[in-house]
């Protein structure tokens, strides 16, 4: 029989006996059986594993009663021969086990296990198939405001002040934005600044938008310079401290009496600064709504650091012999002086050629910062004044700063260039000429052609 009954379909059930089978070869009725008649169970083959159903495991036509596993009970009617045994353990062949009725342990065939394991595959899979559906319904409920978010339509109307933190993501920015009432959703905004790829030319600040916009049209504000809310203020290079102030207070907005009383300890000065003359960079600032006299003299003296940080500043000044802060004092000489930049090395020269041979500087912008006021006039009245500024009347450099340089006056004052020059004369003011010499006689000459020029001689 290779292990299978006749008659066994491929599904495994058993088809029943026809109706045309001898009695014998009818399979006992258990119901038939008299109250005390047990069948014995066929010893498994030599190969098979004992025990393997478990001890309380049975054929659906068997009944194993209490006592059946005595060797000493045996029923005199039934005789189980080695064919009725193999018989018998091949419709008993083990299979899967499970709970049955009332308690009962069932063991059905390796066909009749395979059969269950489909049907009940099939109901995980259903089951399987309506979470996933339920999973769909809310994730697409999830993901709807991600892929479809709510946005306005239009330019919007109204007017309201934003502000973009610096370091702000696109998420960020969207959610400040609905916030405010500027677009319908933050991923509305994410949406279309990722579709044109412009994330990166995002910029803080306070930008003027109008409530209800479409999120495209939020993006053409937040991109368009004219929609930032900030004033920008140019502080040109050689101005003097209080000039500076003056300028700032007057282009940005700001009470000069705060500017003036700043806390020069809140403003980040280096340590070798006495002062803020000549540590407020000259460049252009954006200064926006809310921003304080501090915020606005710290970028200044942040401006100052960056750029002396960039030039090696101190390692460059030590070099020459020259502490930081005196090598600030001769960059604010050389920017004061002026002329074009390619002047600057030249008149850098001339300082040190002068502080080498320990002759007076005589630079009149010092007399001119000592009186605080400007001229291209000087007179030997000028040159008297009393003042540790006055670099006719006292040797070496001044106490510090005489103006707020430029980074080309910081980079001359580290690199002078070669020349022997003593004397250098800004004979052409209007055209920025100035000429060097090393001869006492040819400065005397430049000085009568400058006052030639000036209408003084």
């Amino acid at each position: 029989m290779n292990g299978r009954p006749e008659g066994e379909d491929d599904l495994g059930d058993m088809i029943p006996f026809s109706s045309g089978d001898s009695e014998q070869e009818r399979p006992e009725d258990p119901a038939e059986r008299e109250p005390n008649q047990e069948r014995r169970r066929p010893e498994p083959d030599a190969g098979a594993e004992s025990d393997a159903a478990g001890p309380n495991a049975a054929d659906p036509d068997v009944t194993a009663g209490p006592d059946v596993t005595d060797p000493d009970v045996t029923d005199p009617d039934v005789t189980v021969g080695p064919d009725a045994a193999a018989e018998l353990d091949a419709t008993a062949e083990p299979g899967v086990v499970g709970a049955g009725a009332a308690g009962e342990t069932e063991v059905g065939t390796p066909a009749v296990a395979r059969q269950r394991a489909i049907r009940k595959a099939g109901m995980v899979s259903a089951g399987l198939i309506v979470s996933l559906v339920a999973l769909g319904a809310g994730g697409i409920a999830v993901l709807k405001p991600y892929l479809s978010p709510d946005d306005f339509n239009g330019p919007g109307s109204g007017a309201v002040t934003v502000r973009i933190a610096p370091g702000s993501s696109a998420q960020t920015i969207g959610s400040v934005l609905a916030e405010a009432g500027v677009v319908a959703s933050a991923q509305s905004f994410v949406r279309v600044t990722e579709e044109r790829a412009v994330t990166n030319r995002l910029r803080p600040g306070h930008y003027r938008m109008r409530k209800g916009m479409a999120a495209k049209a939020a993006l053409d504000l937040l991109l368009a310079p004219s929609s930032r809310v900030v004033r920008r203020v140019t502080v040109p290079e050689g101005l003097r401290t209080s000039e500076v102030l003056t300028r700032v207070a007057k282009l940005a907005g700001l009470p000069l009496k705060e500017l003036q009383g700043v806390d020069k300890a809140l403003v980040g000065l280096p340590s070798y600064a006495e002062g803020l003359e000549g540590f407020l960079f000259p460049a252009t600032y954006e200064i926006e709504p809310g921003d304080t006299a501090v915020d606005v003299l710290a970028a200044m003296v942040e401006r100052f650091q960056l750029a002396a940080r960039q030039i090696g500043l101190e390692k460059e000044a030590a070099r020459k012999h020259l502490t930081p802060l005196e090598a600030v004092t001769v960059a604010s000489m050389i920017q004061a002086e002026g002329g074009v930049d390619a002047d600057y090395p030249k008149i850098s020269r001339v300082i040190y050629n002068r502080l080498q041979k320990g002759t007076p500087l005589e630079i009149d912008s010092t007399v001119l910062y000592a009186q605080n006021r400007r001229s291209l006039k000087i007179t030997e009245r000028d040159t008297k004044v009393d003042s540790p500024y006055n670099t006719y009347q006292h040797k070496g450099l001044p106490p510090g700063p005489i103006a707020n340089p430029g980074e080309k006056a910081l980079l001359a004052a580290l690199n002078p260039a070669q020349g022997d020059w003593h004397w250098f004369v800004t004979t052409d003011p209007a055209h920025r000429i100035t000429k060097f010499t090393d001869k006492e006689s040819e400065f005397v000459r430049y000085r009568e052609e400058l006052n030639k020029n000036l209408g003084t001689s």
